[in-house]
């Protein structure tokens, strides 16, 4: 059980990077099946989750410290989100080109550190 919760802490951390990372050469991760049928509540839940993982990280303190920004962040984006770019996170389980945009977006009004 306990690797289990690791593995998807593990992803969940990975899942901001590929949302927010720029376009380069490095191939992107295969599409998680979970996402295919999310609704935006969950798509909101799982970029709040990994929010909480990298945010605590990147600013080396709690994931309750950094509770409400990433509430902020999470509700903004994917409210900011076309039907289309639900859909296409659906299909490929990251954020797509206009959907990083506005995270990034997002990342600077709740005050939290843009990732690398």
């Amino acid at each position: 059980m306990r690797l289990m919760t690791f593995a998807l802490a593990g992803a969940l951390a990975l899942a901001p990077m590929a949302a927010f990372a720029a376009a380069g050469p490095a191939p992107l991760p295969q599409p998680d099946p979970k996402t295919k049928n999310m609704s935006r509540y969950q798509i909101q839940l799982r970029a709040f989750d990994a929010c909480l993982i990298s945010q605590s990280r990147l600013q080396q303190t709690t994931r309750e410290a950094v509770h409400s920004a990433c509430s902020c962040y999470a509700t903004a984006t994917v409210k900011a989100m076309t039907n289309a770019e639900v859909q296409a996170f659906r299909d490929t389980s990251v954020f797509n080109d206009t959907t990083r945009e506005k995270a990034l977006a997002q990342i600077d009004r709740c005050k939290l550190v843009r990732p690398v």
